[in-house]
């Protein structure tokens, strides 16, 4: 997907409609400096008010994806060739945010693993050792519920009775039993419980 492109499509669409980029991001609630971005390429819109964005610049979500007005010729390779792309770069943004749970779930147990060893093994006042110890606790369950969000939220789990990916509930995953990224618990689709795995795709 060429951000340049579709930045550069977004900017001219803009004007033809005889909008500012203040009056554009005042229409979609979002900071004149989202909408900059937008245009010289360092960012697209978030899909939330995608749909909007193009009502408002009288094109289609596929317009917008390739952009370029789509001619009818060519308007399901164009849209299918989009979608794809949207699915890879998915893909990777699932990928970097599962690598950020390693880090914060490690970051988190080492923070409590070093207040505990410090309370432990240093003179001071009984309530500094309390207080060392229960701040400890706190940021490794912080850093722990992020990290369960995080694998909530980035890609999918695939049930093996009816071969159904879904993204779970934060309480589901919360509560289950499991192995690394395989989780056991019930199925949306057809109601079993298993073990499920963690996928990308």
């Amino acid at each position: 997907m060429d951000q340049i492109k579709i930045g550069k499509f977004i900017a001219a669409k803009r004007k033809e409609n005889n909008l500012t980029q203040m009056q554009l991001a005042e229409r979609l609630a979002i900071t004149d400096r989202a909408v900059s971005k937008w245009e010289t390429g360092k960012s697209l819109p978030d899909a939330s008010i995608m749909l909007e964005l193009c009502e408002l610049l009288s094109i289609t979500v596929n317009d917008l994806l390739n952009g370029e007005v789509v001619s009818m010729d060519n308007y399901n390779e164009k849209s299918e060739k989009a979608m794809l792309e949207m699915a890879k770069q998915k893909q990777e943004a699932d990928k970097r945010l599962l690598s950020l749970e390693i880090v914060v779930g490690v970051i988190s147990s080492l923070f409590l693993f070093s207040m505990v060893f410090i309370a432990a093994f240093t003179q001071m006042p009984d309530l500094v050792r309390i207080l060392l110890i229960v701040g400890g606790m706190i940021v490794f369950g912080v850093g722990i519920a992020f990290a369960i969000r995080i694998e909530q939220t980035a890609g999918y789990y695939e049930c093996p009775k009816c071969g159904h990916k879904y993204v779970p509930s934060y309480k589901s995953v919360l509560f289950a039993m499991h192995v690394n990224r395989t989780r056991y618990m019930k199925c949306p689709h057809c109601g079993k419980r298993s073990w499920q795995k963690k996928t990308l795709e």
